[in-house]
């Protein structure tokens, strides 16, 4: 990184005085959103940071926990702190349902997997008959006060990365006697196609998004860095009757997935 490029005023533009560890980081994110520091770039170590700015080593340590928080280096303990690299988005578009891919026997996971050369995989956490939560309970027109659920939780795996937590709630009465209570369901279109041998094809389903900041359940089974987000996918099936009969919730790293949708305005 240019020297010249750095700052030596620990005024901010407000007038106010800034932290020495946050005038490094602030300079360093410039640095970075200007495009002087690229992706994959190492960064200065602490010793030099300290030493260009006369500060103390664990102020150059907290600058690099700012950014990193932030989500704009990665700190690989040993090697150094490097610019985040952003890892290729497993892109999920509205139509990855459709009839039209089940010829190749893969989920829709498994098809975004194999289109990026990635091995995606699920790890199943658990399998139990249940109470489903209020808004669960609400949406499948099943008691929240009972067993009414079956509930499967899972862990998508794109290659060596965990990318998404997964939680199924379908109504007991259909999951009963089916092969949807095995690890590995065997019909050869998966869950959706023990659901249509039970009735119940998917004919539309409704997905609710949000943006948030990840439980520390999730950033544990996620694997995530400080500052990564998740997005919070609730979605729901219904089947040619217009009844709802799955709702699957997705929490999904914010900085592996996209999610794409093609929208006709009538």
């Amino acid at each position: 990184m240019n020297r010249t490029s750095m700052k030596n005023s620990g005024t901010s533009e407000t007038g106010g005085t800034r932290l020495p560890s946050r005038r490094i980081a602030d300079d360093l994110r410039a640095a970075i959103e200007s495009g002087e520091l690229t992706a994959g770039q190492k960064l200065p170590s602490e010793r030099d940071l300290a030493a260009r700015y006369g500060a103390a080593r664990n102020t150059a340590r907290e600058a690099f926990r700012l950014l990193e928080a932030a989500g704009l280096v990665d700190i690989e303990h040993g090697s150094g702190v490097f610019v985040h690299r952003p890892a290729p988005l497993m892109r999920l578009g509205s139509d990855r349902y459709s009839r039209q891919f089940r010829d190749s026997g893969l989920s829709p996971f498994l098809l975004e997997c194999a289109k990026q050369g990635k091995a995606g995989r699920f790890e199943v956490l658990s399998i139990s008959r249940g109470r489903p939560p209020e808004r669960v309970a609400g949406t499948l027109a099943i008691p929240a006060d009972q067993e009414s659920a079956l509930i499967r939780e899972n862990i998508f795996w794109a290659g060596n990365d965990p990318v998404h937590r997964v939680t199924t709630y379908i109504p007991w009465h259909i999951a009963e006697g089916t092969g949807l209570l095995e690890e590995e369901v065997l019909h050869p279109y998966g869950i959706h196609g023990v659901l249509e041998d039970r009735g119940h094809a998917m004919a539309t389903y409704m997905e609710s998004v949000t943006a948030r900041p990840a439980s520390p359940d999730e950033e544990r089974h996620l694997r995530l860095r400080p500052g990564i987000w998740v997005l919070d996918v609730w979605h729901t099936s219904f089947d040619q009757g217009g009844r709802p009969y799955e709702l699957t919730r997705f929490v999904m790293r914010a900085d592996m997935t996209g999610l794409d949708f093609t929208i006709t305005v009538s």
